[in-house]
């Protein structure tokens, strides 16, 4: 059995153990999630299937809540606060200063699936602010300058001395590798 189908397995073991719970949907979204790296429209379907709700009612849910990813996220997501001390602090040049040299916008992964880019509204450090998170490491006071060799020093992690990238991404479903369209 592929790993792929044993994701699926493993799916349909959640979805029978919290699907008929309140709030059952939100538990099986999130262990799909940590299964699959996001949910793409194929693992939605499959749930509203296997949940026997509509589609509309989980695409909802999936893209309501902003822990939810409907697209592949890269290896490093770069979350850049906006809340108010952040924002006062210069963090939108911050934001616009990652969207030109990573040549992406807002909830978007590069080509080499190493870097997503979001914008938060508090991630609860305003004493560093401005403030970004790189997966779970948090950067404080960061400024316009700091923002290449930021990067540089994530892409230096992904290569080895000859150059040659690390190959440690898990597998993800094959089809439909964008965004999860509306439902309708």
């Amino acid at each position: 059995m592929s790993p792929f189908e044993l994701r699926y397995r493993s799916l349909d073991k959640i979805i029978e153990k919290y699907g008929d719970r309140p709030g059952g949907l939100i538990r099986v979204l999130q262990k799909a999630q940590d299964l699959f790296g996001y949910l793409s429209r194929e693992v939605q379907i499959y749930v509203a299937d296997k949940m026997c709700l509509p589609i509309a009612h989980v695409h909802g849910v999936a893209t309501f809540y902003s822990g939810f990813v409907t697209a592949p996220r890269g290896k490093y997501t770069c979350s850049i606060c906006m809340g108010t001390a952040c924002y006062v602090k210069g963090a939108q040049d911050v934001f616009d200063r990652f969207k030109e040299v990573l040549g992406i916008g807002e909830d978007e992964t590069t080509e080499d699936r190493l870097f997503t880019l979001r914008a938060t509204r508090c991630i609860g450090a305003c004493s560093l602010a401005p403030v970004l998170a790189v997966n779970e490491d948090v950067h404080g006071h960061v400024t316009v300058d700091e923002v290449v060799p930021l990067i540089e020093s994530y892409r230096a992690q992904e290569t080895r001395e000859d150059g040659d990238r690390i190959a440690d991404e898990p597998d993800r479903p094959r089809a439909d590798q964008g965004a999860a369209p509306p439902p309708y």
